[in-house]
């Protein structure tokens, strides 16, 4: 299910993408995917599942992500501000 997204998407679109993503992968419940839930704290994801997620976003994206890009990402909003910041490149 890796569609690569358009630079159109609404943060609301990538939202839903990364719910399905952290649900699929991580079986992490979306109802717990908010913008201001802590990857770590929050939805208990290692530096592991970091790599895993950063991957699952280079997909979701077709960009290669550098990992300066993913390296101050905490919270799911963080990870809709670097998608949004891939697509605008």
């Amino acid at each position: 299910m890796s569609a690569i997204l358009a630079t159109g998407i609404s943060d609301e679109d990538i939202l839903q993408r990364l719910r399905s993503v952290l649900h699929e992968t991580f079986e992490i419940d979306p109802a717990r995917v908010t913008p201001a839930a802590h990857l770590f704290t929050d939805l208990e994801l290692d530096s592991i599942d970091a790599v895993d997620l950063a991957i699952q976003v280079q997909e979701m994206t077709g960009m290669r992500i550098k990992p300066e890009d993913f390296k101050n990402v905490r919270t799911v909003g963080d990870v809709i501000a670097t998608v949004r910041t891939l697509l605008e490149r």
